[in-house]
């Protein structure tokens, strides 16, 4: 069903706009179109209809509690990237992911609709591209590779300019392309040899670190805290990327 879901969504994201709704949400950086509201819809319409205890939690339309404490939740981003899809820009995601009652991630799935891409995990049986394993990157440097990470909105967060300078230094290529489920996703392709996030939540980052850390990549914190920074990499430039993070973070 998920990927059904995805499948949908992507169709629905690649059709033409034509004088589509776009709205500010918390600001001019903060917006929605009618397709992040019609997506969100019909999944939870879906889920509602073959999970009618679970709980929901979506970007648009906030949280569904579970019927019981003991059922699981879904986790789902219409559109990652809006800013991204209402410029024209193809590089968005439809992010979906179901999580157990104490947060842990079960299922996720990242949807590319312009490369028609699909990453999908189950917790323990690794990660798949289009339905073939993947992993992550192996790299043992930072030199030479490429970064991905995402502001928040349209600001820098707290420790990022002196780890871009950090990496800069080490001849470490960044780029920041617009969806936080497809920057994480690209680590777990061994695309990216690292990725960091300023501050994480659940719709867009909980289904891409799953991807990630069942392609092997290494998480840090191990188990990510809401609202605070994520940084994923490759095995082999794990502890480098975590010593330049601490590095960074000094004199905040």
């Amino acid at each position: 069903m998920a990927t059904d879901l995805a499948a949908w969504a992507s169709e629905t994201i690649r059709r033409p706009r034509h004088g589509e709704d776009v709205r500010e949400k918390a600001g001019p950086a903060d917006i929605v179109t009618q397709t992040d509201e019609t997506i969100e819809t019909h999944v939870r319409s879906v889920l509602r209809a073959a999970f009618p205890t679970h709980g929901i939690e979506g970007e648009e339309y906030g949280v569904t509690e579970p019927a019981c404490p003991i059922a699981p939740y879904w986790v789902v981003d219409p559109v990652d990237g809006t800013t991204n899809y209402a410029h024209g820009i193809g590089w968005c995601s439809f992010s979906l992911g179901l999580v157990s009652p104490d947060g842990t991630p079960l299922l996720g799935l990242v949807a590319d609709p312009w490369r028609r891409e699909t990453f999908t995990a189950i917790r323990g049986r690794g990660a798949h591209l289009n339905g073939t394993p993947i992993h992550a990157s192996p790299h043992t440097t930072l030199t030479g590779h490429l970064f991905l990470t995402e502001w928040a909105a349209h600001s820098h967060w707290p420790g990022l300019d002196p780890l871009l300078a950090a990496l800069s230094h080490r001849h470490c290529t960044t780029r920041v392309m617009g969806s936080t489920a497809l920057s994480l996703s690209q680590v777990a392709a061994g695309r990216a040899t690292a990725a960091a996030i300023g501050e994480f939540h659940a719709v867009d980052g909980l289904p891409a670190y799953l991807i990630a850390s069942e392609a092997g990549a290494v998480a840090s914190p191990q188990f990510p805290v809401y609202n605070a920074p994520l940084l994923l990499a490759a095995p082999g430039v794990a502890e480098e990327l975590a010593e330049l993070w601490e590095t960074s973070r000094q004199g905040l």
